[in-house]
């Protein structure tokens, strides 16, 4: 029996891949320190656990709207309208299990399959932009992040690039997986190119909004003109470590109502119990999540300042998110790796460190040499470890 071209053609994730590799080999005995998998190494807050507990004692075990509960969407408003600055009702929200599937929910929305259409999207950047994007029958333009610009795309490029058939861009600010951070001079400038287009959506990508260090964070869909053609994602994953809860929510008065069709058609309803622990979350205290920042940050400067002090690697400081994105091309000419997905394999089964690879983020981009990805939402001393044992590797050459 023949599957889909479509099914076929389908990318996934390669954090999953490479951590069923490591899992493999922990299995064997071997003592691996992993910096592969982007999520919070904290549990989800107590007030939140109590909050998902209490929902199934109290029986909120059945459907709910598809939209989500009024409560939770009140709530979601009212957190973007305080965050944002702009007032958001909670008609143009919707609940999903998680942030991703607004991903598929826009570009479906928003482009036709097999008409041209374009999409912009960041390379290096989350691997399911691009799967989605083919999936869709949309062509995918990647906007390459250069390192001499702290990983952002260059404006001029962007300016290109976007032509009549373009019809979303696709931002991330805290970006995965370099951790780059928009401010708002810098989204002014795109503001200015997407609105000179009646048809130009945008997607931003903001569920690292609150894990962000040297700057306050700024959305794109603050600025003037922007709200309307601008869909806003955040989600409970990552600043409340919730990822297994699966609640993510999106802002866009146009959209709304498409959204909460596909939500129907796909998976009914979100999560209900799940809801009702986000709720507590968005209302309730915001101290261990702040703490969880904090210790982030602390970890964010022993790991560039780690890396930096190892031969043939030089490492950016991240303004968000949890990830470090070091540059590794002298450190493979050092030890005979023939690029950055072999001097991952060589860490992985030469010095027990499992990290990401470049091109687990989209084709590695031209001139801009070789990358690894490690995520520090790892304990201190597991960071320590892991310094110390590329180090020793690197040193051996």
């Amino acid at each position: 029996m023949e599957i889909s071209q479509r099914a076929k053609n389908l990318s996934t994730e390669n954090a999953f891949v490479v951590l069923a590799e490591v899992e493999k080999l922990k299995s064997q005995g071997k003592d691996i320190i992993s910096f592969c998998i982007g999520q919070p190494d904290f549990v989800t807050p107590d007030n939140i656990r109590e909050a998902g507990i209490r929902a199934i004692r109290d029986g909120k075990t059945g459907y709910t709207p598809s939209a989500g509960i009024p409560e939770l969407r009140k709530a979601v408003a009212e957190y973007f309208s305080r965050t944002r600055k702009i007032a958001i009702s909670p008609e143009e929200i919707i609940i999903a299990n998680g942030a991703k599937p607004f991903i598929m929910f826009t570009i479906a929305s928003v482009t036709d399959y097999g008409k041209g259409q374009e999409v912009l999207f960041p390379n290096p950047g989350f691997p399911i932009y691009e799967a989605q994007i083919v999936a869709q029958g949309v062509i995918a333009r990647p906007l390459p992040l250069l390192e001499k610009k702290g990983f952002k795309f260059d404006i001029d490029d962007l300016a290109r690039k976007i032509n009549k058939n373009t019809r979303l861009l696709i931002l991330n600010s805290p970006q995965n997986p370099t951790g780059a951070v928009l401010d708002r001079e810098e989204l002014e400038e795109i503001s200015r190119i997407v609105l000179k287009y009646d048809n130009l959506w945008v997607f931003s990508d903001e569920v690292y909004s609150r894990i962000i260090y040297d700057e306050a964070f700024f959305s794109i869909a603050s600025l003037p003109g922007m709200r309307e053609r601008t869909i806003m994602v955040d989600g409970a994953s990552k600043i409340y470590a919730m990822t297994g809860w699966r609640i993510g929510f999106a802002a866009n008065k146009i959209l709304a109502k498409s959204f909460e069709k596909w939500m129907t058609n796909i998976t009914s309803c979100p999560n209900h119990i799940a809801q009702w622990a986000t709720l507590e979350a968005l209302t309730g205290s915001q101290e261990q999540s702040e703490k969880m920042v904090q210790i982030f940050k602390e970890r964010r400067d022993l790991i560039v300042d780690g890396l930096n002090q190892i031969r043939g690697i030089k490492c950016l400081k991240p303004g968000g998110a949890f990830y470090v994105w070091p540059n590794v091309t002298e450190a493979c000419k050092i030890v005979g790796a023939e690029d950055s997905e072999d001097f991952r394999k060589k860490l992985l089964y030469e010095a027990d460190v499992a990290v990401l690879a470049d091109i687990h983020f989209g084709p590695r981009v031209e001139g801009e040499g070789q990358h690894i990805r490690f995520s520090f939402a790892v304990s201190t001393e597991n960071i320590k470890e892991g310094l110390k044992r590329i180090k020793n590797y690197i040193d051996k050459f």
